[in-house]
Parts: structure tokens; C-alpha cells; sequence
């Protein structure tokens, strides 16, 4: 992930998108260089419906991560990845977004490495003592799309 955000992979991956899935709070508290903060269902519909990112061929990617990539992080990317099955069900594999990826250990992990590739260089955690309300607001968001989802599916991984 670190070589991919110094550019290092430029010549393979025409572009990528590091979507972080953190509460607002938490993103502008500090995140990876480059990520969009996408906490709610509502901003991958958006980006399915109507893309921010346009990929010019076969290699652009996403990039999903939370706090740990254990819990709004990979559900929100088991909704997109739906929601693009859903949308392309008649031309299947054809995928609006085909290759997705989970940050392996979420920011904090990424953070404890890599300062230098955060803006700030600063980390956030969810339950900050002064960002309570922040939180609470937040979870009721999320949670009135995330509750019930339990499946377990498959996911590709990416390291740091």
C-alpha cells in the first residue's frame, strides 16, 4: 500500500481510489494521502451510479479500510461489490469496479508505519473521549444500513 501511494506502481496501476470508511471525525483527524471519506451507504451509491472516478482501462482499483478493516471497512466494500454485481447482472464478470481491495490492518495499522504518507500525521481513534457526540451521530447512520449484515464473504486483502 505505502509503494502504491509513493507512486511506485504507476507504470502498472493507472489509477486508484483509497476509500476510507472511518467516520468523518476520524478521517480529518488524520488519513492516507489521497483517500475519499465514505462512511455511508449513500457515497458508494453515488460512486457507482455516478463515478468520481473514471478508470481509463482495466487497471484502476479501490482500496477499502476502517480503523482495523474489521468492521465498516469491509462491509462497506461487500456493498459496492453487490451493488456492482447487481448493476452489470446481465454482462457478469463485467464489473464497473473489478478489482477491490481491504487495507490489511486497517489505519491504525498503517499509521504506526507509514506517518509520513498521513495528512495530518495524526491518528484519530473511534471512540476518542472528545468526539462522543461525533460518534454517536455517526452510528446512527451507519448503523440504520449495517445492521443484519453478517455475511462472511470472500475478500481480497491488500498489505501495507
Amino acid at each position: 500500500m505505502a509503494s502504491l501511494v509513493r507512486g511506485n506502481y504507476s507504470d502498472e496501476i493507472e489509477n486508484f481510489t483509497i476509500i476510507d470508511c472511518r467516520y468523518p471525525y476520524e478521517y480529518n483527524g488524520g488519513h492516507i494521502k489521497g483517500a475519499v471519506n465514505m462512511y455511508r451507504r449513500e457515497d458508494l451509491q453515488e460512486l457507482l451510479y455516478c463515478p468520481r472516478v473514471q478508470f481509463g482501462g482495466k487497471n484502476g482499483i479501490l482500496i477499502f479500510h476502517c480503523e482495523f478493516s474489521s468492521e465498516r471497512g469491509p462491509k462497506m466494500y461487500r456493498f459496492l461489490r453487490g451493488l456492482d454485481r447487481n448493476l452489470h447482472k446481465e454482462s457478469y464478470p463485467q464489473l464497473h469496479y473489478p478489482e477491490v481491495y481491504l487495507l490489511d490492518g486497517g489505519y491504525k495499522a498503517f499509521f504506526e508505519t507509514y506517518k509520513e504518507l498521513c495528512e495530518p500525521d495524526n491518528y484519530t481513534p473511534m471512540l476518542h473521549k472528545d468526539h462522543l457526540e461525533d460518534l454517536r451521530h455517526c452510528r446512527v447512520k451507519y448503523k440504520s444500513w449495517a445492521a443484519g449484515d453478517k455475511r462472511h464473504q470472500y475478500r481480497q486483502t491488500l498489505r501495507f
